[in-house]
């Protein structure tokens, strides 16, 4: 490990000192490795359009030098994972991953590592906390606040000392300030959100203090994570009544369209208002036993968003769910079988009921916890037939578990392409499962894999 690490190093040291003397590099240079790949591909996005579509190399590598990038939050995916980086003008980066775990593995090299690397730690560092802060979400809001601010004391003395060693641009500063800031601002959103909302005028007073010192109308920040999540949150609790149940009005169509109104009021940036107002439609959209009231919030969505390509996507996305309403054929995705044969998913043979459960590469826990459950399942109904679908096209790897795990492989399938295939079944949770009659034609396309209510549709003829 130590030694690709340090092979990594030199060679992006080699390729920024055959491109540049000094202070002559201009533009962006980024490049990478993925180690054990769950696709083909990496894909960099500025904001939610895609910028560049890689392909991995017989190395597992891509690279590109930019000269014309414009400086600010980026985001890397490799599906089903992604994570932000932060790009600016003379940087030249080199990122390693290892795709079986994704975040724990990244790690950045080159000019311009210092401030990712600073993001991806901080980034596992909250995610370390949250069983630590799930434990405090009892607390009394004075100790609550107590807590979460010696947590933000301890972040910033660790952004201090990472400035103190580079000399950071403000755009730099701005970004890496803000991913403990607020996120910490969110779990205090989400505690008064999850506690309720029966406080005195002076409660409300020391505990939300910190919002004034936040900015409400910053469009550098429109598409990173801990900014938007708080921002979310933020316009949640003003949209709630007086004595009104988080737990309850988050599940209504009326709550998302009072948020929608808090938005339009509250905030500013047509940049942050467009990404805000298309992430409460997905929101929305994707409860689906709201979907006959959804027309309703379409109408008032159109009159907040102000991007033509964002109602394009909100409205194919509610398309897409009337496709996968009951009583219509599944419809047709391309799949891989366990010969690596590419297939259409219409030429599935059923002949009788049938669960589609989903599972990926990068989650395995989930896949034996998905495996023990289906095993239950299949004695208690043995005339329903069940088919895994593996997100990600199928490799050795999976060849060695599957067997290990004695499954009929004749029962397994991969997405040939996730993201045409996530569109088209409307894919959003791994928990998601697709119930089809002997014909195909779709019983459940919402169903969740867990849910007390999903065995009602096993038991029915």
């Amino acid at each position: 490990m130590k030694k690709d690490y340090y092979i990594i190093f030199i060679f992006s040291l080699t390729l920024l000192s055959c491109s540049t003397k000094k202070n002559e590099f201009s533009g962006i240079f980024l490049g990478g490795q993925i180690v054990n790949p769950t696709s083909r591909n990496v894909t960099i996005y500025k904001g939610t359009r895609p910028l560049e579509m890689f392909e991995l190399d017989e190395k597992l590598r891509f690279q590109k030098k930019y000269d014309s990038l414009a400086s600010g939050i980026y985001k890397l995916e490799h599906l089903p994972e992604y994570q932000t980086l932060l790009l600016e003008e003379k940087d030249s980066l080199w990122v390693r991953i290892n795709a079986t775990t994704f975040d724990e593995s990244i790690v950045f090299s080159g000019r311009g590592a210092m401030k990712n690397n600073f993001l991806i730690n901080l980034f596992l560092k909250h995610e370390n906390e949250n069983n630590f802060l799930a434990t405090k979400y009892s607390s009394n809001k004075t100790e609550f606040k107590e807590i979460i601010d010696s947590l933000v004391i301890e972040k910033k003395q660790l952004w201090i000392q990472m400035d103190s060693l580079n000399e950071l641009s403000p755009i730099a500063q701005k970004v890496t300030q803000a991913a403990y800031i607020y996120h910490y601002a969110n779990i205090r959103e989400r505690y008064a959100l999850l506690r309720g909302t029966k406080w005195t005028a002076k409660e409300d007073s020391l505990f939300f203090n910190f919002r004034k010192f936040l900015n409400y109308r910053d469009n550098d920040l429109s598409f990173f994570d801990p900014y938007v999540n708080y921002i979310l949150n933020f316009i949640s609790k003003k949209s709630l009544k007086p004595n009104e149940s988080y737990f309850k009005a988050k599940e209504t169509t009326n709550f998302n369209v009072r948020r929608l109104k808090t938005l339009d009021k509250e905030i500013n940036g047509k940049l942050l208002r467009n990404n805000l107002a298309r992430a409460i439609a997905f929101e929305e959209l994707l409860k689906f036993e709201n979907h006959n009231e959804h027309e309703t919030f379409l109408q008032y969505y159109a009159t907040v968003n102000n991007s033509p390509n964002y109602l394009v996507e909100v409205l194919d996305l509610h398309n897409d769910i009337n496709k996968m309403s009951s009583g219509k054929p599944l419809p047709k995705v391309k799949l891989q079988n366990s010969k690596r044969d590419i297939i259409s998913s219409a030429s599935l043979e059923f002949g009788k009921k049938t669960v589609l459960y989903f599972w990926s590469q990068t989650q395995m826990n989930q896949y034996r916890n998905t495996l023990d459950r289906i095993s239950g399942l299949q004695k208690k109904y043995p005339k329903v037939k069940f088919i895994g679908i593996c997100i990600q096209p199928f490799n050795a790897l999976v060849d060695q578990v599957q067997k290990m795990m004695e499954l009929d492989i004749n029962e397994q399938y991969a997405l040939v392409d996730f993201e045409k295939a996530s569109k088209s079944w409307v894919l959003t949770l791994l928990n998601k499962s697709i119930i089809l009659d002997r014909n195909g034609y779709i019983l459940e396309g919402f169903g969740n894999f867990y849910d007390m209510e999903f065995e009602k549709f096993l038991q029915k003829t």
